[in-house]
């Protein structure tokens, strides 16, 4: 089923696939520079934001998954810029990991995702939970596209679906790489993570009705 099905869509045709993120940009500064350059600056600091979210974070002994704030920055982006935007935002910020220490590692990020050995290629334990991100900032974006975070039900119900896209690639990558099965890899890289993911998409979630509040008070900036 398409994500543009009119089922999923909360919206009426004029507001369709606009975003929280449009109303950033101050209208003086809007004014003053292009469209292109608008998206631009909105994609770069989407990364920005990503990055810093990875920065808080703390390890559970014995556990290869480190709990962070990605999540929530990714969820974050995502809704707010939607799914052009939000994907280009979580991309920019997976390449700038492979050069920059911007990953929740202190080191550069290409090993987390993967490296090349005399084995050949070896899949960084959390790398799948990264690309995850690119699904899950497309995802939540598409949903915010078609109103989803207009209330709060529905940005839960987005956040969610973003969380699940995380770790629908990153609990197969987590078995591969350590060579886990199943049930050791949902112990290891789900279960200690559950009520930190919930009180982040509760977060995520109730910053949007909030913001969309905001805006519908200032209706001459719509």
């Amino acid at each position: 089923m398409s994500l543009a099905a009119p089922r999923l869509n909360r919206l009426p045709a004029a507001e369709r696939g606009i975003t929280i993120g449009d109303f950033l940009v101050p209208v003086s500064v809007g004014e003053r520079i292009s469209v292109r350059a608008r998206h631009i600056a909105l994609i770069v600091a989407g990364a920005l934001l990503i990055a810093l979210s990875a920065k808080i974070r703390f390890l559970i002994p014995g556990d290869p998954v480190p709990v962070t704030g990605q999540t929530f920055g990714v969820l974050l982006v995502g809704g707010a810029l939607g799914a052009k935007r939000g994907t280009a935002a979580t991309l920019l910020y997976l390449l700038l990991g492979l050069w920059l220490p911007v990953y929740a590692s202190d080191h550069y990020g290409a090993a987390q995702v993967f490296a090349f050995t005399d084995r050949g290629i070896v899949l960084g334990a959390t790398g799948g939970y990264l690309i995850g991100f690119v699904l899950a900032g497309g995802l939540v974006g598409r949903l915010a596209e078609l109103g989803w975070d207009r209330g709060l039900v529905g940005a839960l119900a987005a956040m969610l679906v973003g969380n699940l896209a995380i770790y629908l690639v990153g609990l197969p990558w987590l078995m591969a790489a350590a060579g886990m099965d199943p049930a050791t890899a949902i112990a290891k890289g789900l279960t200690p993570f559950i009520a930190g993911d919930a009180l982040k998409l509760l977060l995520a979630a109730g910053i949007f009705p909030i913001a969309w509040w905001v805006v519908d008070r200032r209706p001459d900036e719509r």
